[in-house]
């Protein structure tokens, strides 16, 4: 390492010849760009001594440690994909049990034939029977238990506890706790300023920053472990909640347009749909036009399952604001929708010109591929393709007093005359400063319009409660928990392999009747060696070649998922769409975004790998007529667990039960991705805990209320700050 003084903030280039470019590289891939980042990169779990077993007393799915000697080492390249690779066999005194290193040439020559190690990983097995891929590895240190005792005698070691870290092509687990073992060694820590308040700290008996950073990569004992990880996991969501306080506090002390509603108007407008609203959206209703009559802005979160009538709520409401006038002018208020792909948002838009068809209300749909705008000025009873410049130009006057659109909609060329209401479907996170952004001047000066829009945010996602609280900390929650009558309820099957045959015919019934079907698959491509040491997943690529030349050769099959480019997605979705295919087999992609109504079967292979309240919401995707519809999760585990969790998407009532089933049984980073909400598998497995989170939120609230500019912590003041610039871009 060079002598170059290191701080916080230095690149992971500062810390010398231990970084190459492929380690730069692959560093970087884990998001690992500066020292405080690589100090933030926490073990994903820990290799403990108590686990060694022996090669002979090997279970699938152990996590153990093996000490033993390295036998029959060698470099090649695999088979499939020429990937460089190490491959050696374990011996101790019970057996041997082969170990694989994908991407690691370099073990081969690190650890020779002879060489004693230390080896940790979880079982897997394949063909040639148990196997450890891309274990751990070290030179063996370490007291060695009885049944292996003849090997090294005379070894020694007192740490129990070996830290196991995220990998990626040419960054393993060793190679990262060696980094960040010279890097604390190098004094960086002394430098480390808490930015927690210490009487918090004291106050939930949590260590200090440097210790915990100790504690978490250089484990002592599983109590220290403990303690580090949930100091960390609290300072997550304590950030979080002093952020979301800010923002609320911040729109209380803004203005938004006051609106007045009849109620006999908003009567008459519910009955001219073709159904009977339900209860629940009649509730959400209520109190969201409760929250619009007041000086200061609503923020409120409208949850509610796939079909449960958000939209219909959306438009109602809009309907009551639209009633409005602006006090100033004598002008119609607007509305901005926002929704998460093109084809929702034109689907958004037929919908809503159907809803506000012959009320001389005009609307316009702003995407990246295409304006509009209704009523056309040659036909009042249909929309006519318009010019972005048109459309901007019509919002900035006022004349369109419905936007709706995909994130297009907040780019700085996009100004209102007097913005309301902000609906944002499925984005999860709109705070403060976005709203004012959307909100900005007409006239495009920098001075910010002093009313701030109305925010309703909505989600099909079920979200549990403590997760809804941490994230959505400064919005209501509403939620939607019934669903219409008329809706038939999705018919959903658990088949095993025996039953595959006679559930592709019943799904060929359906496709000769002219329905259309969804297939789900964990994976995209084919597997490469190392994947398919683990287990055999279907993709989407194969199992669509599958479908096409073996079981439906007469339907047309399409592919969809996340590695396309948005606009090969766009046609995708199009054409299924449009029925230019039948079975659209994809990643859970489609999770949100889509809605064909012609769709009455979907198809999750390897259904155990998807979390209940996953599994929930694509369900969702089909049900959405009268059509019966059915969901058939296809799985080759024959546990007890895995039936038992399955049969719960059977019988639960809605996707909030499911989701805080899910949560207590097999943990919150399982449930859903941390990543879409903008926190750490560490924090999202905190919210587990709704004590936690209620302190959490209650300390934050407490030091703003005492201190709302932070000035007695300019250290925290200054993380927020930080926080907030890197949500806004």
């Amino acid at each position: 390492m060079k002598d170059k003084i290191l701080n916080l903030q230095s690149t992971i280039t500062d810390l010398g010849g231990r970084i190459n470019e492929d380690h730069k590289n692959g560093l970087n891939r884990l998001g690992i760009n500066t020292v405080k980042d690589l100090l933030y990169h926490f073990p994903t779990r820990y290799a403990d001594m108590r686990e060694i077993a022996g090669a002979s007393t090997l279970v699938v799915g152990q996590a153990v440690t093996i000490y033993g000697v390295m036998e029959k080492v060698s470099v090649r390249r695999s088979f499939k994909g020429h990937i460089p690779m190490t491959e050696a066999r374990i011996a101790d005194n019970t057996g041997t049990v082969r170990c694989v290193w994908f991407n690691q040439a370099y073990i081969g020559k690190m650890y020779p034939d002879g060489t004693k190690v230390k080896i940790s990983g979880v079982v897997q097995s394949d063909k040639n029977g148990f196997l450890l891929s891309n274990p751990n590895i070290e030179r063996a240190t370490s007291t060695i238990p009885e049944s292996q005792s003849g090997l090294f005698a005379s070894s020694t070691d007192t740490e129990f506890l070996t830290p196991v870290y995220r990998e990626t092509k040419g960054v393993t687990s060793l190679y990262l706790y060696t980094l960040i073992k010279k890097l604390v060694q190098s004094s960086i820590l002394d430098e480390i300023i808490d930015p927690v308040p210490k009487h918090i700290l004291e106050k939930l008996h949590l260590p200090i920053l440097k210790d915990a950073l100790l504690y978490i990569h250089f484990p002592k004992n599983e109590n220290l472990t403990i303690a580090a990880r949930k100091r960390f996991a609290f300072e997550e969501i304590f950030f979080l909640q002093l952020k979301q306080y800010q923002e609320k506090v911040e729109a209380k002390h803004s203005l938004a347009y006051p609106i007045t509603y009849n109620k006999k108007d908003i009567g008459d407008f519910i009955k001219s749909f073709p159904f009977k609203p339900t209860n629940a959206q009649l509730n959400a209703i209520d109190s969201i036009l409760k929250d619009i009559a007041r000086r200061e802005p609503m923020g409120r979160l409208l949850e509610g399952d796939v079909g449960s009538g958000k939209t219909f709520v959306a438009a109602i409401v809009s309907y009551a604001i639209l009633n409005n006038l602006d006090n100033k002018n004598d002008k119609r208020l607007q509305i901005a929708y926002m929704a998460p792909t093109e084809i929702l948002a034109k689907q958004h838009f037929e919908s809503f010109i159907k809803y506000f068809k012959g009320t001389n209300i005009e609307i316009g749909l702003l995407t990246s591929s295409g304006c509009a705008k209704f009523p056309s000025k040659s036909n009042p009873t249909s929309h006519t393709s318009i010019s972005r410049t048109q459309l901007i130009k019509w919002l900035e006057s006022g004349q369109i007093s419905i936007v709706i659109g995909t994130h297009a909609l907040i780019q700085k060329s996009i100004k209102f005359e007097r913005l309301a209401l902000v609906i944002i479907d499925e984005q999860h996170r709109f705070g403060v400063k976005q709203r004012k952004a959307l909100a900005q001047s007409k006239k495009g000066t920098k001075e910010e319009s002093k009313e701030l829009p109305h925010l309703l945010s909505m989600t099909a996602t079920p979200i549990p409660r403590t997760l809804a609280l941490t994230i959505f900390g400064d919005l209501d929650i509403t939620v939607i928990d019934a669903m219409p009558l008329e809706r038939k309820k999705i018919i959903t099957e658990i088949v095993p392999a025996t039953k595959r045959t006679k559930i592709y015919e019943d799904i060929r019934k359906e496709l000769q009747s002219g329905r259309q079907v969804y297939v789900i698959c964990p994976r995209i491509d084919e597997q490469d060696e190392e994947e398919a040491q683990k287990r055999t997943l279907k993709s989407v690529k194969e199992e669509a070649k599958r479908l096409s030349e073996e079981i439906f050769p007469e339907f047309i099959v399409d592919i969809l998922h996340s590695k396309m480019k948005k606009e090969e997605k766009e046609e995708v979705m199009q054409d299924f769409l449009d029925k230019k295919s039948d079975i659209l087999v994809a990643t859970s992609v489609i999770e949100v975004g889509i809605n064909v109504p012609n769709a009455t079967v979907i198809v999750i292979e390897h259904a155990d790998r998807f979390g209940l309240a996953q599994l929930h919401q694509l369900r969702g995707r089909v049900g959405r007529r009268e059509y019966q519809s059915y969901c058939y999760l296809f799985t080759e585990s024959k546990g007890e667990t895995t039936t038992k969790r399955l049969k719960a998407l059977v019988t639960a009532k809605n996707g909030f039960e499911l989701a805080e089933q899910d949560m207590m049984a097999r943990g919150i980073g399982m449930l859903m991705d941390g990543k879409q909400w903008g926190i750490s598998d560490l924090a999202m497995e905190a919210i587990k805990n709704p004590k936690l989170v209620e302190i959490a939120r209650d300390e934050s609230r407490e030091l703003l209320d005492k201190d709302p500019k932070l000035t007695k912590y300019p250290l925290l003041k200054e993380v927020l700050e930080k926080r907030t610039q890197v949500h806004m871009e």
